[in-house]
């Protein structure tokens, strides 16, 4: 099965950029810049595609339309999942977040008409349940230290219904996905490129002098490099890598969109997830519970009955 395998090439790429923003958390690295590189590579991966396919559309205003809605998913699906671990734990957050895939699974068996097997089925369920064990470490991570959390991880989940689920429809229109992610990649960095450029004023303006600050025209004098400065580099090179997978991972999901069952192929990329724990466990020497050991076999399962 093509469509298996692509799928799975998909989750394990897209799997990469998580792990490597969770590296760039760990390093101390600025969300906003981590956004700026992740945006930036991406771009020009999707740019780069489309010249070497041929396929580039710009002029096609159903490219920017569509673009504009799958990069919202993408760019504020990821902006509110961060501030959401502000308020709630990754552990429960993570895998909630992923339940976006349920949208798509429906999706494709009701609106698209695409059968759906016992087999299949069952492993639609043990994917979707080893996701969710997954990131749970013990009772305790679950507990929710402000009711914002409910609004950030019903919204985040939402949005990346518009990512995941939107490139199937364009999909179905006869649309160049390729196009529409290097479109909604595009406005998504225009916004992050604003945001940091306000960040670095701000943060520049707090590192002069009062006197200084007050006539932001007059250059600062020899100011010394700060942790904030630190924290954007960090961020930015981090993100500059995962925008890179991030580019891969969904090149690879739109490819098997077009030739796979949608509702089979969206459990197989949330299982992207299993990259971010595996690379903790390596990288960090985190220890698997009793129930993220379960999440594997689960995982494990699920795809052998996809696939069957």
């Amino acid at each position: 099965m093509h469509w298996f395998l692509t799928a799975l090439g998909s989750a394990f790429v897209f799997g990469l950029a998580g792990f490597l923003m969770k590296v760039s958390q760990m390093r101390g690295g600025a969300l906003s810049s981590l956004l700026l590189g992740l945006y930036t590579a991406g771009t020009l991966g999707f740019w780069a595609q489309a010249l070497l396919a041929d396929s580039w559309d710009p002029l096609d205003w159903r490219v920017w339309a569509w673009g504009a809605l799958v990069g919202l998913g993408s760019a504020w699906g990821n902006l509110l999942f961060m501030r959401a671990l502000d308020y709630g734990p990754a552990s429960l957050t993570s895998p909630l977040t992923n339940a976006n895939i349920l949208f798509v699974v429906a999706m494709g068996a009701l609106w698209y008409g695409e059968p759906v097997h016992p087999a299949a089925l069952a492993g639609i369920v043990s994917l979707v349940a080893g996701v969710v064990l997954l990131s749970v470490k013990s009772e305790s991570s679950l507990a929710i230290r402000s009711n914002k959390w409910y609004g950030l991880v019903t919204a985040a989940t939402l949005l990346f219904v518009f990512r995941n689920g939107g490139l199937k429809v364009t999909e179905s229109l006869g649309l160049d996905n390729t196009s529409v992610l290097w479109a909604g990649y595009l406005l998504s960095w225009i916004w992050f490129a604003l945001a940091a450029r306000l960040e670095r004023r701000s943060a520049w303006l707090a590192e002069l002098p009062r006197d200084e600050a007050a006539n932001p025209e007059r250059p600062a004098a020899a100011v010394a490099a700060s942790p904030a400065r630190s924290s954007r580099t960090v961020g930015l090179l981090w993100g500059l890598a995962a925008g890179v997978c991030s580019y891969g991972g969904l090149q690879l999901y739109a490819a098997a969109l077009a030739i796979g069952p949608s509702h089979l192929i969206a459990p197989i990329f949330a299982t992207n997830s299993l990259v971010v724990a595996i690379g903790s466990l390596l990288l960090y020497r985190e220890r698997l519970t009793r129930l993220q050991m379960a999440a594997l076999a689960l995982l494990l399962a699920g795809l052998a009955l996809v696939r069957a």
